[in-house]
């Protein structure tokens, strides 16, 4: 997420710093911009000349304080762990400028449960960008009873800036509009399977071709990283104490086994790379 989001900001006209703990990270998310930046290039939707100016404006770094010193505006895109994302912004809070505004790219977490480790609790706010980044429009602004008008005004004006379409909810709640529509969409899915009313794939499938979904409930959360639906899941019982909201047995087993889905080539899908030959 963090560097599709970083890439966005760059091609908007932000010079944009990504900052991540490896050195082999950061090499990777190079390389795998400019692969996709490419692409852009050879179809037609980006000139070789915007591309460049856009790298240009781009830097990499695995040291926090150099990201944030100088930074207008810092959005965390860390993994979706509270105890994670309170240690960044403690940190944040030290190096970042007083007037810096810090968003969160968090899916699910408020971002009252975060501003209370900063000393600039109306300068944090939810901002919520969907994978793949680079490809969806939508972002969700979210406001908590601290954060200013102001703070969620620049952030709107940094959607547009960034050619985002950015929706303001004025009022938190755990997981938003979008996650939670698609939490319960899910939560159904998953108990039909494990109810053994029908397979994932026929699931998948009946989705696609009675509802129109692009996707199937099973197929999005092997793209979107099942340990990322778990630790989501994890972080909601914890604040509701709800078992209904507690992680599905199913992908328990998968994200403990390590079958996270694309990114791991397993999943509930096998996903095999096939060379391919010119």
């Amino acid at each position: 997420m963090g560097h599709q989001i970083a890439m966005l900001c760059a091609l908007g006209g932000y010079e944009t710093t990504i900052q991540d703990l490896k050195e082999d990270e950061l090499q990777q998310a190079d390389e795998k911009l400019r692969g996709i930046m490419n692409k852009w290039v050879a179809k037609g939707k980006l000139s070789e000349e915007a591309m460049e100016t856009a790298f240009q404006r781009l830097r990499f770094t695995t040291d926090l304080k150099e990201a944030a010193q100088s930074a207008d505006f810092v959005i965390e895109a860390v993994v979706e762990k509270l105890n994670v994302k309170e240690q960044v912004f403690k940190t944040l809070e030290e190096f970042a400028p007083a007037h810096t505004i810090f968003a969160t790219n968090s899916s699910t977490i408020v971002n009252s449960l975060l501003a209370g480790v900063t000393k600039r609790p109306e300068k944090v706010v939810n901002m919520h960008f969907f994978f793949p980044p680079l490809v969806m429009d939508c972002v969700e602004v979210v406001m908590s009873e601290q954060t200013s008008e102001e703070t969620a005004q620049f952030t709107l004006g940094v959607c547009e800036k960034i050619n985002r379409t950015g929706l303001l909810l004025r009022k938190e709640i755990s997981g938003f509009v979008a996650n939670r529509i698609l939490g319960a969409l899910q939560r159904e899915a998953v108990h039909l399977y494990e109810e053994g009313i029908a397979d994932f794939k026929d699931i998948d499938l009946i989705c696609r071709k009675a509802l129109s979904h692009p996707i199937g409930p099973f197929e999005l959360m092997d793209l979107s990283g099942l340990d990322v639906g778990y630790f989501v899941m994890e972080q909601r019982y914890r604040e509701t104490g709800d078992p209904a909201d507690k992680p599905f047995a199913s992908v328990e087993e998968k994200v403990k086994k390590g079958e996270l889905g694309r990114k791991t080539g397993r999943g509930w899908y096998e996903y095999n790379k096939e060379e391919v030959k010119s």
